[in-house]
């Protein structure tokens, strides 16, 4: 089951629940997933997008994502998907937050800089892999109408 919520503006309700239900009933349908995706200016932040856990550390299952409201459409769509591989590494146990500080496959990354966090250098590479599938996905559902 998933449940989704979204705010903001400058962005399509329809193609943001699209991406996301997508992601969710391939990659992880078997989980109860609570996301919430609010839409705002991020300019001053320098980021496309983030993903934090709102519920607990333990087993992770209500997530928040921040989108940039200015990115093109294939922008956001891929920064959505990236940060919904962020959501499937916590919800897998690759990904953990332990009194505040950051774990991939059990090993302490907290002092890592960004650019070579794994979780980071993962998510980058299977932000094609998604953004195509995903792609993909939309041809044939709207050839089999």
């Amino acid at each position: 089951m998933l449940s989704i919520e979204l705010s903001g503006y400058n962005y399509s309700k329809n193609h943001c629940k699209s991406v996301v239900e997508w992601f969710i009933k391939k990659h992880l349908p078997k989980h109860k997933i609570e996301i919430v995706v609010h839409h705002r200016g991020m300019l001053r932040d320098g980021v496309s997008g983030w993903v934090g856990v709102t519920d607990c550390d333990w087993r992770p299952r209500a997530f928040e994502i921040e989108m940039n409201n200015r990115l093109d459409r294939d922008h956001y769509t891929r920064t959505l998907l990236h940060e919904l591989w962020h959501v499937y590494q916590h919800v897998t146990g690759v990904l953990k937050d332990k009194h505040g500080k950051r774990h991939w496959r059990g090993i302490d990354h907290s002092l890592t800089d960004y650019e070579e966090q794994p979780w980071e250098q993962q998510a980058f590479q299977m932000e094609e892999v998604l953004f195509e599938e995903y792609l993909d996905y939309l041809t044939h559902s709207k050839n089999s109408l």
